[in-house]
């Protein structure tokens, strides 16, 4: 699904990014973790669009994307929720979702996400009556997105990213600010998107939670992938125990 192959980022002698790769399966949850400073927010950005690699490649579905747009990526099918996720305080729930169907809208037909296992709905009102019952924010419809608490809040973000049709979802600190309740329904919500087949890479400072969600973990320290594999391989790595899971809690990663 997602092919990342040596990309690298330098600002001027400053190397923020050092050759990393990686390859994420159809249908998996990949976290993306590492201590402050590693270089995974630039990750991110590289992959989404929003910074060009100095060098290196990333393919999506086997095409080249490196270099395209943000907006030109998600009409691809890989979405971010940084692009989704300012909620529209004043709109109400269901307008927000009628939000993402904009994007999936102008999708040309060459570029429209299809093998996904969300179901073909051709109303935009029928499509979003089915995202805010599958997400359980059907009684919250009619609601003011500032009036929900951050936690439904993040949900409307998800819920509102799935009406784009996503192949990939990006997500971005999903659980961040959220209390210990809020956090087990958005990761919940998270985990319950891989029956619909779609593939999800996070980057999230809560571990504890990465390692529970996350099929797969790569880790990032100082610009350079230093470890790769399932949370109980991740666990025992010495090079992440030095790096990250060695200190405190409290440390962001």
């Amino acid at each position: 699904m997602l092919e990342v192959n040596n990309i690298a980022k330098r600002f001027g002698k400053l190397v923020a990014v050092k050759d990393i790769s990686m390859a994420i399966p159809e249908g998996q949850i990949r976290g993306l973790i590492g201590p402050n400073g590693s270089g995974k927010t630039t990750t991110f950005h590289l992959i989404s669009g929003f910074l060009k690699p100095t060098s290196g490649e990333v393919l999506f579905k086997g095409q080249p994307i490196t270099g395209k747009t943000p907006n030109r990526i998600a009409k691809r099918g890989l979405v971010r929720t940084f692009q989704l996720t300012s909620v529209y305080r004043d709109m109400s729930v269901r307008q927000n979702v009628h939000m993402g169907h904009h994007i999936h809208a102008n999708k040309k037909s060459a570029e429209i996400s299809n093998n996904t296992k969300l179901p073909s709905i051709s109303s935009i009102e029928d499509s979003t009556s089915w995202i805010l019952e599958h997400m359980n924010l059907s009684e919250e419809a009619d609601t003011p997105a500032r009036m929900l608490p951050a936690g439904m809040q993040r949900v409307l973000s998800i819920a509102t990213a799935l009406a784009v049709r996503p192949n990939l979802l990006m997500l971005d600190e999903p659980l961040a600010g959220l209390n210990p309740t809020e956090k087990s329904n958005v990761a919940q919500k998270i985990s319950g998107l891989r029956d619909y087949g779609i593939t999800i890479l996070l980057v999230e400072h809560d571990v504890r939670s990465v390692l529970s969600i996350c099929d797969k973990i790569t880790v990032i320290n100082f610009g350079e992938k230093i470890a790769e594999g399932t949370a109980d391989e991740i666990t025992k790595h010495p090079a992440v125990i030095e790096a990250y899971l060695g200190k405190s809690e409290g440390h962001d990663a």
